[in-house]
Formats: structure tokens, sequence, C-alpha cells
């Protein structure tokens, strides 16, 4: 390569990005069975601010000028450490970087909500002997885990399931995340009433989205033809995804009465 041209690729050590994609408040309208618990949570859940990275001029241009658009929060980020310098003596040079297969983009066709995703908890009393109505409020029993992923096997999966969280956030503004914990002790002071010669159920489940679409893969290289850059992607393929993402702390309640133990 002439010294003319100067084109230098820092590895991805780490992500600084400090914008969200986050909505203010939430898209997806919540049920009014659906609680948030992030201030009651015993256990404290990394928070899960999406970051959006910013192109530099460079990488914008670069993007601007392929074929298929590029998502990669990855990818992006090695465009945004890329030098090229300009140089009149740049003249008649030509040069093809080939940056790699990667995962371009993911287009969203569906982001629905189950709010029963997984159930977490039960609280019961049974009134069937008793003397006088009382109530029952939620208590987490005992720590539950509960996590997301892909529905099917596609190439560079981290890097799939990073841009459906990214789509899946930006749709439902709902803090997503692809694990979330609930702890132990975990209260909410709602309080829900077991009448007499009744038992009365309260089962908690932990909401989730599920995000479908189709993700696009490709070889990028860089061509570079005198001071003119551009990127150019071939052996461009398409696969359909889907994925289930957990709403990070909240819950969905469900009350029942019944005459006999369930």
């Amino acid at each position: 390569m002439k010294k003319s041209v100067l084109f230098s690729i820092i590895a991805v050590l780490s992500l600084g990005f400090t914008s969200s994609f986050y909505a203010v408040e939430a898209k997806q309208k919540l049920p009014v069975s659906v609680l948030d618990i992030s201030k009651d949570n015993t256990y404290p859940n990394p928070s899960h601010n999406i970051p959006y990275l910013q192109p530099s001029e460079l990488a914008k241009n670069l993007m601007e000028s392929s074929s298929v658009e590029i998502q990669n929060p990855d990818l992006i980020k090695i465009l945004n450490e890329t030098t090229i310098s300009d140089s009149p003596l740049a003249f008649g040079y030509r040069a093809k970087i080939y940056l790699g297969q990667w995962a371009l983009n993911y287009e969203s066709s569906e982001t629905v909500p189950n709010w029963e995703y997984q159930k977490v908890n039960t609280n019961y009393f049974d009134n069937r002997g008793g003397a006088a109505p009382v109530q029952i409020t939620y208590k987490q029993e005992e720590q539950k885990s509960v996590s997301g992923g892909l529905t099917g096997e596609v190439p560079m999966k981290d890097d799939v399931k990073n841009m459906m969280l990214l789509k899946a956030a930006e749709k439902s503004g709902l803090p997503l995340a692809f694990e979330t914990v609930i702890g132990a002790g975990t209260k909410k002071d709602q309080i829900y009433n077991v009448p007499l010669k009744k038992m009365g159920y309260l089962f908690a489940y932990a909401p989730a989205v599920n995000e479908k679409g189709k993700v696009t893969y490709g070889e990028v290289y860089i061509v570079l033809k005198g001071n003119k850059k551009s990127i150019v992607v071939q052996n461009v393929t398409s696969q359909g995804i889907g994925a289930w993402i957990p709403v990070q702390d909240h819950i969905s309640f469900g009350y029942s009465l019944t005459d006999q133990p369930r």
C-alpha cells in the first residue's frame, strides 16, 4: 500500500456508548395487571440502557455507499475507528480491504408482548374454614431467574441478539434484557381479598416480548479508488429468526378464587 494512503483498523475492545434507544415512556401500553418492581426487587438487576452508536463522518459516508443497510454496532465501531487519509498523490490508487463476514442488519416484522411468559411465584390462602374474609399480597417466595433467547440457530448469534434487542426495545419502549432476576422477598402492597369458604391464588408471571424478523448477512469490503472510498457487500444472504426477550423488573399478576385446591 502506498504511503499516500493510510488505513488502520483498531480492534473492538469495549463499547463506550452514551445515548439510548429507550423512550422516556413505554410505547407498549402496560395492562393494569403488570406492575413495575424495579424499586421493590431485592435483586439489583444491572441496567440495560440500550446503546445507539453514532457513526463518525467517515463511517456515515461509507455506510451510505453500501447497497445493504448496516446496523451492527460492532461493525459501526470498527468503521468509526478507521482512518483513511486523503491525498492528491493517490490518483490511480486502488485497494480492496476485506473486513470479514458480518450480520449486517435486522429487520423486525413483529414485536408482541406475552405478559404471562413464565410463572415465577404463587401466593395463596385457604379460607374455607375461616371465620372472616382475609387479604393476601404478593411476596416472592424464592429467587427466580428468567431467560430468553433465540428461537433458532443462526450464524453470529451474539450480534443478532444485540440487533434484535435494540429493535425490540426501540419499538416497545420496554426495559428488555435476555435475562432478568426476581429476588426472594420482593413485595408489592396491592391487596387481594379472599372471602369465606374460598381459596385465593395470586400468580406472578415474568412478561417477555416475542420478537420476529429477518437478519441479513454479507461479506464486507472497503474499496479505495484514488480518493474515493466505499463499502461493497458481497454474497448477501437473509434468514428469518425469532427471539424471546424478557421485560426486566416487571411482574404480571393473575388472581383467582376456587372452592378446591389447584
